[in-house]
């Protein structure tokens, strides 16, 4: 890694060498779309950058994304550092309310956005905002929102920039390794969105370590992206990484169903992609689950150690060619993945890795290293290079405590909130995540959960919600799973999988299809129980007619139901 206080900590600097490395080599597109090169990148992201300061963006001013992932994101990304300014991503599945709180907290002069995001700035006082480019090439509303297409928009820069090269010149503003790069607002699970900032050196210290700790990913491999670039997390490893490498980014679009993703990954066949549990939840109970329990050979195979691992790995295989049979490295973080799904990857010798951090961190405070035999399955590997962590006040009998982390990632802080970034950043530098978890004799890093999600019994036990809803959320029938406290008891809430079951009770009446899910709940609450400590025992499942509020990691949003405050 590039020594600290030096250039070459910055996302500009990144940026240069990877022209320098591979000009004439595919950078970034949409899947099964012709690539830019790195060549043609750089050229469009140098007129952009000019355009921008011609028009008056300045060094430290804010300019706003709003948008699904496309190589002319990274464009947009990328122009509005060159000149020095912060660029301000928005996530696109925020709501209009959060997304007007945004844009008026940062007062930025310019916005580029989409068609699927426009509706949401109908409303918006536009006094602040000078222009609003679609990424798109989508048309606004005239006299609603007046906006300018990409292609445009940048045609015309091309036009200043040739301008500039005849005549004096293109230069911009000296950007360093301290200087702010994104103010990113946290979608988390308690609440209260905080604005995050995050200077060049934070964003590149973490990609910087991974590209260390994949040589045998090679210049030229497809990064294939299904995560919003607007999260650390795709940002960071998804977008950075790759450029380093010499890597090709292929742009899933929007959220891939199975079948979708499947395609893509025929025509793309990626070396590397980055997920959220979810979709590897989705795909094992779709796609593993039902080839086990429809075979009663292979059921009774999966009885024995040695049969288990022979189907896992046959079955591991039609997985990795269900991802374009060229994958070389999974990365899962984002949130926790049930420990069923991951007995199965490892059994399968499939290629993941779990990562553990948070938008604080930009984004990884653990994972890896790829290919280290004493990495502990159900753990979230071992501390990140030119990462530090330690547990702080660890119960004398478990070793867990508050997980603490140190690092050239760590953020500023919070922007114009001292009080709150006290409360999470020691005087020298630790990072309090709010996370619990013990590091084991190996130096892998265990999470049990949210320190504000710990459950206290009225027998003064704690229970750690988590595990059971990973109990609750192995079953083929559920979507997704929260365990609440309720007048001291503990309740299951539980959104099932409606469509699988519609085939289960194929031609039943509505009562007895109501039966049945009634049966499959008190059996799952009997076999679920059985497994727990009384303490943790469930009194109830409630079953949810809706999917719970999520995160843009598809982690449910607790605050909103804790204490019974939305019913399922």
């Amino acid at each position: 890694m590039p020594d600290s206080n030096d250039v070459r900590m910055t996302l500009n600097y990144i940026l240069d060498t990877s022209l320098d490395r591979y000009r004439d080599q595919p950078a970034i597109g949409m899947a099964t779309e012709t690539p830019l090169t790195y060549g043609e990148f750089h050229e469009r992201i140098t007129a952009l950058a000019v355009r921008l300061a011609r028009e008056g963006v300045k060094k430290g001013d804010h300019v706003a994304i709003l948008a699904e992932n496309s190589h002319n994101w990274g464009t947009a990304y990328f122009a509005i550092i060159r000149v020095g300014a912060i660029a301000v991503p928005i996530l696109p599945d925020l709501p209009e309310a959060d997304v007007h709180h945004i844009l008026n907290e940062m007062e930025a002069p310019l916005l580029f956005i989409t068609q699927r995001q426009i509706e949401k700035i109908y409303e918006l006082n536009k006094k602040k905002l000078r222009q609003i480019i679609t990424l798109d090439d989508s048309e606004g509303i005239p006299g609603v929102v007046d906006a300018v297409p990409f292609s445009t928009y940048l045609e015309e820069a091309m036009v200043m920039k040739k301008e500039l090269e005849d005549g004096e010149g293109v230069s911009f503003p000296e950007v360093v390794e301290d200087d702010l790069a994104s103010i990113l607002y946290t979608s988390g699970t308690s609440g209260y969105s905080k604005a995050v900032m995050l200077s060049h050196k934070n964003l590149t210290a973490n990609a910087y370590s991974a590209a260390a700790m994949i040589p045998v990913i090679k210049s030229g491999a497809v990064f294939l992206s299904v995560l919003p670039m607007s999260h650390t997390y795709e940002f960071t490893l998804g977008f950075i990484l790759p450029l380093i490498k010499g890597c090709r980014i292929a742009y899933a679009g929007k959220s891939p169903t199975p079948a979708i993703l499947q395609k893509i990954c025929k025509y793309e066949k990626p070396e590397v992609m980055f997920v959220v549990p979810l979709i590897m939840e989705k795909i094992y109970k779709k796609r593993v689950l039902p080839q086990i329990e429809k075979s009663r050979l292979l059921s009774l195979l999966c009885r024995f150690s040695f049969g288990r691992k022979f189907v896992c790995r046959k079955i591991g295989d039609k997985l990795i060619d269900f991802f374009g049979g060229n994958l070389k490295l999974m990365g899962i973080g984002g949130a926790a993945l049930n420990p069923e799904v991951e007995k199965f990857l490892d059994e399968a010798d499939f290629p993941y890795l779990i990562g553990y951090g948070l938008t604080e961190s930009a984004p990884i405070l653990s994972g890896g290293p790829p290919g280290d035999p004493t990495i502990v399955v159900g753990s979230a590997g071992k501390p990140f290079s030119g990462v530090e962590i330690k547990i702080v006040n660890p119960d004398p009998q478990t070793g867990i405590g508050e997980i603490y982390g140190c690092g050239p990632n760590i953020m500023q802080g919070y922007r114009n909130d001292p009080d709150a970034t006290a409360e999470v950043l020691t005087e020298d530098g630790w990072l309090a995540t709010g996370d619990l978890g013990y590091l084991d004799e190996f130096g892998n890093l265990h999470i049990r959960g949210r320190s504000k999600n710990v459950i206290v019994m009225s027998n003064g036990e704690n229970v750690y919600p988590e595990p059971i809803e990973h109990k609750l959320n192995a079953y083929s029938w559920v979507v997704e799973a929260l365990v609440v406290e309720n007048n001291g008891k503990l309740d299951g809430w539980i959104y099932p999988d409606y469509e699988l079951i519609d085939e289960e009770t194929k031609g039943q009446s509505r009562v007895e299809q109501r039966e049945y899910i009634n049966s499959l709940i008190a059996d799952m609450r009997r076999e679920v129980n059985e497994q727990l400590s009384t303490a943790s025992r469930l009194t109830r499942i409630v079953e949810r007619r809706e999917p719970f509020i999520k995160t843009a990691t598809h982690k449910i949003k607790r605050y909103l139901y804790d204490g019974g405050v939305m019913m399922p």
